[in-house]
């Protein structure tokens, strides 16, 4: 038996958008939110460019168009973005597809959604609500107040979620739905607290919107299981997102089920609730109305708060005690003072947080926010414009430190030598390569390794 050295595979977390969700619904279900306007209105803006062209195009012809013309529509180095429009148009349902062996594959758009959407373009569209008069709210707070609630009970449903013991504040979750979003991201283990996974690390460091999809996913995933339909409750979301921020809207215009939502959706910041003498609303804050917004078009940079120095000390301007949390994931956090925590990124704390998964920087765009990236996007306004805005010093101290932790990893296997011919050597090669187990093969000497899993059918095979 001998130990095989290779690379050690990276562990990611992908957190899916509302569109994402909408496509995995069944038919049946997707035909029935085309039966709302706004929400061919919310498909239409999520949709990449080229998609959105061909849907234009496409809303008054009425007969199945061919492929190969769609094709024409666009030029021969836009062949990969053509792919990708038309497959998510076909997932979406927005195109139905149909294929002949005589006229080839045709597209046509969904009839409901080209109906609704043909009426909202022309027509335009009405809320099942519409905001109350300033003389029954009186006083709104104000974008800048909404702004600041909205991240204050984000955070303090994320300490909920990682460390119950240090919010502020009870939630309106049940324990039940709490362990829901908790799973993957937490684990435990007998009479032990719980601890963060690979993935409730990357988790912490992921971009708030990201983190807040992940979250609304599981909540919709789990809605049958609370009595709520998973197109129903994803339909209000989605209409949730054509209110105007910082609009009072009555409580007595929603269902029952919707008015349970609407308590939840305060509980992660969406929405403020406030109560009248007679009446009460509900007022949408900016995280609810990007729902329908793709993460790619949240290109918009918050305020920073983070300077890193040479020295590697970090320097946090905040009171968060949530980023505290967060900082402690990757670095040793050293005092903290009423609006300012300070911190030095130690080989011990990287080492801690590399061995609980989290990774020095992002592997592609596609990735999720990690060390490097974190504190790049979270610079203080005052380095922000610097470039690099992190010491280089510093990124690749922590760059050299990962690699050391990610050098090798150990896998079990098994050397064949001294085969009676080349024959019977090619012959196990191959039969190793069919199963997968091929580690390492010598031609010249005739030596194989082969993954150990695989060793009792190979040395059957050799038997033979």
């Amino acid at each position: 038996m001998c130990q095989i050295i290779k690379k050690m595979p990276q562990v990611k977390i992908i957190a899916k958008n509302f569109m994402d969700m909408v496509a995995s619904l069944p038919a049946m279900k997707l035909d029935k939110l085309y039966d709302n306007a706004f929400i061919c209105e919310a498909i239409l803006r999520s949709l990449p460019p080229l998609a959105k062209k061909y849907v234009l195009q496409m809303l008054y012809i009425d007969e199945p168009v061919l492929a190969t013309s769609i094709h024409e529509w666009v030029l021969a180095d836009g062949e990969s973005k053509h792919t990708v429009a038309v497959d998510r148009l076909v997932q979406l349902r927005v195109f139905v597809e149909t294929v002949d062996r005589k006229k080839g594959t045709t597209y046509r758009l969904n009839t409901k959604f080209q109906i609704n959407l043909q009426k909202h373009i022309v027509h335009g569209g009405v809320l099942p609500r519409e905001p109350m008069p300033s003389t029954i709210t009186v006083r709104l707070p104000s974008l800048e107040d909404l702004e600041a609630y909205a991240a204050e009970q984000w955070e303090c449903f994320l300490l909920h979620l990682i460390s119950s013991g240090q919010a502020e504040r009870a939630t309106n979750f049940s324990s039940s739905m709490m362990k829901i979003f908790q799973r993957g991201l937490l684990s435990q283990r007998d009479k032990e607290a719980p601890k963060l996974t690979e993935s409730g690390f990357q988790f912490l460091l992921m971009d708030t919107n990201a983190q807040l999809w992940y979250i609304i996913r599981e909540y919709i995933t789990n809605s049958e299981e609370r009595g709520v339909d998973t197109a129903d409750l994803i339909s209000f979301l989605l209409e949730l997102s054509f209110h105007v921020t910082g609009e009072a809207y009555n409580m007595n215009t929603l269902t029952d089920i919707q008015r349970n939502v609407i308590k939840d959706l305060a509980d992660l910041g969406l929405v403020k609730l406030q109560q009248g003498r007679k009446e009460s609303w509900f007022i949408p804050t900016k995280l609810a109305t990007n729902l329908s917004i793709s993460l790619s078009d949240l290109s918009s940079r918050k305020q920073g708060f983070v300077v890193v120095e040479t020295n590697f000390r970090v320097y946090a301007y905040s009171s968060s005690k949530l980023l505290c949390e967060i900082l402690r994931l990757f670095s040793r956090v050293e005092y903290q003072l009423p609006n300012l925590i300070v911190a030095a990124i130690t080989k011990e704390s990287l080492y801690n947080a590399f061995e609980n998964g989290i990774m020095a920087e992002q592997a592609s765009i596609d990735s999720l926010l990690y060390i490097i990236t974190f504190l790049q996007q979270n610079a203080h306004p005052r380095v922000a414009e610097r470039i690099p805005s992190v010491p280089e010093n510093v990124t690749d101290q922590i760059r050299l430190w990962e690699s050391d932790m990610n050098r090798v990893e150990m896998t079990p296997a098994s050397l064949f030598d001294e085969f009676p011919s080349r024959d019977v050597f090619e012959a196990a090669c191959d039969f190793a390569r069919e199963y997968g187990g091929v580690l390492w093969e010598d031609s010249k000497k005739m030596r194989l390794v082969v993954k150990a899993e695989i060793l009792g059918q190979i040395r059957e095979f050799l038997r033979r």
